[in-house]
């Protein structure tokens, strides 16, 4: 008799961490590997940041904070969304915790019940759809492909509202498409949604300041200011500051529902890290070159892997908007037979053949909810991509036509 709770049965791994790991194995047996499954920057931390930390732990800020983040950091975080979102919260419609991820974890354990659906356009993060089917709840999943740029549309977005519609997720930037939205097609977006009142809607903005081609960014709230009391916007310092191993996201939203969302932090990790925090705070009120230095060079990275991804046959990328992936359409290697007449029958497959022959790690599109593709992060040196190109193409070329 298993001891493991039932609920688990439908929850997988995150498929691009084991996408890493399966690099990091392959590593460890003496292989030349690049891995470039795991997405986060390849910079260090700006040193102030690292700074603060280290000063407020001397300074002996080590102890249990708020639930729901110090006063001083919440208070920073609501600043940020005035100065940078044109929008206003106060202090109890802001919330600290351990990353973007379990704030969005924190919010479905708060709202889900069993049966309620949730609406995550693919292609979505990988974690979006588990983190629902573990609390009992139905992820519905449209598919928005390349013929509308991966975004979510009205009508589509109108066809997949049912009564038991709890959620609808929206990434943008989006990961792994690197999509965008503009302020009309949130408008139009919010158009549908206020027919529906039932609905929630989470925001995941976590990319925010890595946008392509001189794009500006609107915050689904600045777009729907009338469904601000249930919007909630996530958000968080791993990406713009170079800082996912700190830990630190944040939200706005109606103050209900951050409450309640406190009251689960609070019975789970009690809080961020004092010291963490302390980074977080020196991160959104102290110097900001570091974003448009980050931007600078992402974008940069990504024009180099349309280029080199364009020059292989069987391969598609649409240049992404934002955010540091590429997701590659690879519809033209579906069939091919491998040097070990292997036969390509899927993205996995795909993946599979590009870890071992080529060794270059990444992350098949079926993890994402769209297929045949493989998401590769941009988010490493120059040098490096273009290593990894160059061993992508000469795996591609050794693929051969079924006889």
């Amino acid at each position: 008799m298993s001891y493991l709770a039932s609920r688990l049965a439908a929850v997988k791994p995150s498929a691009s961490m084991a996408a890493s790991m399966a690099a990091k194995a392959l590593r460890a047996k003496g292989f030349d590997v690049i891995d470039l499954g795991l997405g986060e920057p390849d910079f260090p931390t700006p040193p102030h940041i690292a700074e603060a930390a280290h000063k407020a732990a001397l300074a002996g800020e080590t102890l249990y904070t708020a639930a729901a983040g110090t006063p001083a950091l919440r208070a920073a975080v609501a600043e940020k969304f005035r100065r940078e979102n044109g929008l206003d919260y106060t202090a109890d419609e802001i919330v600290v915790a351990n990353g973007a991820k379990q704030i969005i974890f924190n919010a479905l354990m708060a709202t889900v019940n069993e049966g309620d659906e949730s609406i995550l356009p693919a292609p979505y993060f990988v974690s979006y759809p588990e983190m629902v089917k573990l609390f009992g709840g139905v992820p519905v999943s449209p598919v928005c492909g390349a013929d509308t740029g991966f975004r979510l549309t009205p009508e589509v977005l109108g066809a997949a509202i049912t009564p038991r519609t709890k959620w609808l997720f929206l990434n943008t930037p989006g990961n792994p498409s690197g999509a965008v939205y503009s302020k009309a097609q949130l408008q139009a977006l919010g158009a549908v949604l206020a027919r529906h009142p039932q609905v929630l809607i989470l925001s995941d903005e976590i990319y925010e300041h890595i946008l392509f081609d001189g794009r500006d960014f609107v915050s689904f709230g600045a777009a729907c200011p009338e469904l601000r009391d249930r919007t909630l916007i996530v958000n968080g310092v791993a990406k713009a500051y170079a800082m996912t191993g700190w830990r630190v996201g944040y939200a706005a939203g109606p103050a209900a529902l951050l409450k309640a969302m406190s009251t689960v932090q609070s019975q789970s990790v009690t809080s961020v890290a004092a010291p963490m925090q302390a980074a977080a705070l020196a991160a959104l009120t102290g110097p900001q070159d570091c974003i448009s230095r980050f931007r600078e060079a992402f974008e940069r990275r990504r024009d180099l892997v349309v280029a080199g991804v364009a020059k292989i046959p069987g391969l598609s990328l649409p240049p992404p908007e934002g955010a540091f992936y590429a997701y590659i359409g690879c519809a033209g290697l579906i069939g091919k037979v491998t040097p070990d007449g292997r036969t390509l029958a899927n993205d996995a497959d795909v993946s599979d053949y590009l870890l071992n022959h080529a060794h270059v790690g990444s992350v098949p599109g079926a993890a994402y909810g769209v297929s045949p593709f493989f998401r590769i992060s941009t988010a490493t040196a120059d040098e490096v991509l273009t290593e990894a190109l160059s061993r992508i193409a000469k795996a591609v070329a050794n693929l051969k036509d079924p006889t």
